[in-house]
């Protein structure tokens, strides 16, 4: 039995396959349309989600499986007091597979060792969004197709995000990427990861005004600044409307550069960009959707 608590949890030559499977479900969805029949994925969402709650849905249910669970932590016996690992003992009894989302690290690796299904890691505080990752790589092999050559802008909150953080311990499995780290002061990426960059040998630079770097970005990855992971509203109000990407910024760029999101966005992306045949963050939503349903069905071991 395998579980996904990291982007890192698959090697390349994996992450080809499971890419090259997404493909084949978005060419041929009729093909996969039973492919769960009688199986359940339990969602277990202890925050607030959408897109990845709703995606994961979104995917059993195209592969013929049904959906089980509950969207917050006050809707569960964790509000009882009922412990991570208990819960999941549980779920197994009722679920073939599980997702779950927690706002402290590390709680679905806690699962998983007590798990008897499969556990995916829909997201842990501050620290890994595998699948967010398992997306956007997705999107950018999609889209670009590659994943290597080319350079890429993260722009906003590169403290907190973890979306960020898994990108980037992604991203240095492949050749000739270089990183343009665009933030205020204060949402710096943190120093592990340049840490990591330098002893790699991979080239990066930290830059603070978007418009002095746009014209060499072949992608630009903006975030938004996340209200949750602020001690203080100060800071937050602060900060949150640093980077506005609008149509004037968007002039600067490459003909075919091409801006990702992870969504939600509050307003870091002015939906005058919308109309640009370069925003690509509606499509990377729909591509992980994809993605989920490759993953379930390799750790579910089912060959369609």
């Amino acid at each position: 039995m395998r579980h996904l608590m990291s982007p890192l949890d698959f090697n390349t030559q994996e992450l080809d396959r499971l890419f090259d499977l997404a493909g084949d479900i978005e060419r041929n969805p009729g093909k996969y349309a039973h492919a769960c029949d009688g199986r359940i994925l339990a969602t277990c969402f202890y925050e607030p989600s959408t897109r990845t709650r709703l995606s994961f849905e979104s995917a059993m249910t195209r592969l013929g499986g049904r959906v089980i669970g509950f969207s917050d932590a006050a809707s569960s016996s964790a509000s009882k007091g009922e412990s991570v690992s208990d819960t999941i003992r549980i779920i197994s009894c009722y679920a073939d597979i599980c997702a779950m989302r927690h706002p402290k690290e590390g709680a679905p690796m806690v699962a998983a060792e007590k798990s008897g299904i499969p556990v995916i890691n829909a997201g842990d505080g501050g620290h890994q969004h595998p699948t967010q990752t398992l997306t956007d790589l997705l999107t950018i092999r999609s889209l670009k197709g590659a994943l290597s050559g080319f350079t890429i802008g993260l722009c906003g909150d590169l403290k907190f995000g973890r979306t960020v953080h898994s990108l980037i311990n992604a991203l240095v499995r492949y050749s000739d990427i270089r990183f343009v780290f665009i933030s205020p002061e204060e949402l710096r990426v943190p120093d592990y990861i340049t840490e990591m960059l330098k002893a790699k040998g991979i080239p990066y630079e930290e830059v603070i005004r978007l418009e002095n770097v746009m014209p060499q970005l072949d992608l630009l990855y903006m975030t938004r600044v996340q209200k949750e992971r602020f001690f203080n509203e100060e800071d937050y109000v602060r900060l949150k409307d640093f980077y506005i990407l609008n149509s004037d910024k968007m002039a600067l760029a490459k003909k075919d550069m091409l801006v990702l999101h992870p969504l939600p966005r509050v307003n870091e992306i002015s939906v005058e960009v919308d109309n640009d045949p370069r925003a690509a963050y509606f499509r990377q939503a729909q591509y992980g959707v994809y993605v989920r349903m490759a993953l379930i069905l390799t750790l579910l071991e089912i060959q369609v």
